[in-house]
């Protein structure tokens, strides 16, 4: 069964307290090394449009929400009991019908405005805006991965409704939206997909659904923001360096921190020792623990002192003022 993590999930995680946070990772661990222990408390959300959504419990009134399926599981977002619950029945997973790439959809929900009669005066209104893409065809705003149920919303758009507008929409229909609206072209928008295509393998899916290879890739992914660890520390970016990375006269590697554990170079050059970069603000921000705070601190630490002893003859340290305060540790008496 494939296992799978969204950035919706990484994010609502980062909301919580340190001690629920903690409850949501073991249960995430659990549902990784066997979705079918009994000890797991699944849900079925009735309400939900999409009847693949359940909730698992993770402590008190902490719920996950789960895509299951009996080909792959898919952790989609966490939060206290009525909020998760919410949160599903106003979406659900979709493969876009022209892109081809899975999507989280909000549904829209439409609310009609009854009208009352008043009598009073009222001062003229402003000119009404233009709507932005009325000229743009059902085509084209499908290849921007508008979902189906949006398009009419999105020829109704205003610059002034546009910003709310877009907060509904997946990442990339975002993007292309806001850049017609400023005058730019996005990407020409993208063919039909081949039938029976994989829509998580889709380039547009990828930014949002990760598959997770073991437990390990788990851990990682939920230590650190969601852009942090898809830029770094996803395995796709193990071409970039690993075990059997070969050098050649002229040439640099270029990796990351974390996988440079167990490599040697003659020459390393360590990049953005920055404060807040290490340690990771970011990370600092979710722990309320001053237990976790110090084992935060410990790793990041160790993470710049395997990096930079990866050096056999040379070593350079950069960073901007002000600098980490780890950089104090790699000084020795005599040296700077």
């Amino acid at each position: 069964m494939d296992f799978r993590i969204a950035d919706t999930f990484t994010d609502s995680l980062a909301r919580l307290t340190g001690e629920e946070q903690k409850a949501v990772k073991t249960t995430a661990f659990d549902l990784q090394v066997n979705p079918a222990n009994p000890g797991l408390s699944f849900h079925k959300l009735d309400d939900a449009r999409d009847k693949h959504f359940w909730s698992v419990r993770a402590s008190g009134d902490i719920r996950l929400i789960v895509h299951r399926s009996s080909a792959s599981l898919l952790l989609c977002y966490v939060d206290h009991h009525d909020r998760a619950y919410s949160w599903a029945e106003r979406r659900r997973l979709e493969t876009h019908p022209q892109t081809g790439a899975a999507q989280l959809v909000e549904i829209r929900e439409r609310v009609e405005e009854i009208a009352v009669p008043r009598y009073v005066e009222v001062a003229p209104s402003a000119p009404p805006q233009p709507a932005l893409f009325a000229q743009r065809s059902d085509a084209q705003l499908l290849g921007y991965g508008v979902p189906t149920e949006w398009l009419a919303d999105v020829r109704q758009a205003t610059e002034e409704s546009l910003l709310e507008l877009v907060g509904h929409l997946p990442g990339e229909a975002a993007e292309a939206l806001l850049q017609l609206a400023t005058g730019g072209q996005p990407a020409i928008p993208r063919a039909l997909v081949a039938p029976g295509s994989d829509p998580f393998a889709h380039p547009d899916a990828q930014r949002r659904f990760r598959l997770m290879g073991d437990l390990e890739e788990l851990e990682r992914a939920l230590e650190y923001p969601w852009d942090k660890w898809t830029v770094f520390l996803h395995p796709a970016q193990r071409q970039w360096l690993d075990e059997h990375v070969e050098t050649s006269h002229g040439h640099l590697c270029v990796g990351t921190m974390h996988l440079a554990k167990g490599l040697e170079f003659r020459a390393v050059a360590v990049m953005a020792c920055d404060d807040e970069i290490i340690p990771l603000q970011a990370r600092i921000e979710t722990v309320t623990d001053d237990s976790d705070l110090e084992e935060v601190y410990n790793t990041e630490r160790h993470l710049l002192y395997v990096a930079c002893t990866r050096a056999r003859d040379r070593l350079l340290v950069c960073g901007v003022e002000p600098a980490s305060e780890f950089l104090d540790d790699l000084r020795t008496p005599g040296r700077s």
